[in-house]
């Protein structure tokens, strides 16, 4: 349904934000989970390339019908990301990582699927790069279960949840830095009311370095916006120009 689309294009830009990737030039990214392609449209329409990766032959399939410009890769990732080291700019996944918990199979071992799929993921993307898994866990321990997992397998960061204190609107991502240890960005709606912050829940893990990332403009401000339209110009795009009204907020009724 258009419903599901208008979210899981929402989670996707947020996920390629959550990258933090250089802006003047295009990246080569991994969607693990792509189904039929919707956060590759995303990520074309923002300039980059990207390569999908995919359990369910029909997804697929829909994906190629719909002529999306990534490559895609027919897949199980719980046996492994077969790219060469260095391979990826980034990685998003949307609602994809939480399947990694199941055990289908009698020989599935839930952590063991986790770990190769965290560790050669590890591998295939560039130092100092990132992964944004965004997923639905059924529980904490399902969370710890994955976050322990990445950190086993040598990555730094954390988890950052959007609108923690709605029921509806509330994301979970998976913030996972390669080598270089970057700033843990914040979740968006974590400020109340009042200016007071909202503390995320941190995990019991030390080796798991938790930050808060100052220094991104929030988002749909006014300096976040001219941000965007400038990247929009330097990719070519028609842009309208900036004026004193960009990013104004207007006013409840004309």
């Amino acid at each position: 349904s258009s419903r599901v689309v208008e979210i899981q294009s929402q989670m996707s830009e947020r996920a390629v934000e959550l990258l933090g990737l250089p802006e003047d030039r295009p990246c080569l990214l991994l969607d693990v989970g792509c189904g039929s392609g919707l956060s590759g449209d995303y990520i074309s329409d923002e300039g980059h390339y990207w390569i999908g990766m995919d359990i369910s032959p029909a997804m697929l399939d829909v994906a190629v019908e719909r002529e999306v410009e990534g490559d895609l890769l027919l897949a199980d990732v719980g046996h492994g990301i077969p790219f060469r080291p260095g391979t990826f700019d980034g990685c998003i996944s949307i609602s994809a990582v939480q399947w990694l918990c199941n055990a289908d199979k009698k020989s599935h071992s839930p952590p063991k699927r986790l770990y190769r799929f965290f560790s050669t993921l590890y591998t295939a993307l560039a130092r100092g790069s990132r992964a944004v898994l965004q997923l639905y866990p059924e529980n904490s321990e399902q969370l710890e279960l994955i976050t322990a997992q990445a950190m086993r397998a040598g990555f730094t960061g954390g988890m950052v949840v959007d609108y923690p204190n709605s029921a509806k609107a509330k994301k979970f991502f998976l913030c996972l830095f390669v080598g270089a240890s970057g700033t843990l960005p914040k979740g968006l709606g974590t400020e109340c009311t009042d200016g007071e912050e909202m503390h995320q829940a941190k995990f019991t893990n030390e080796r798991t370095r938790f930050r808060n990332a100052k220094g991104k403009s929030v988002k749909k401000s006014r300096d976040w916006i001219l941000e965007k339209k400038e990247r929009r110009r330097r990719q070519g795009k028609e842009v309208r120009a900036d004026t004193k009204y960009t990013g104004r907020k207007r006013r409840p009724r004309f």
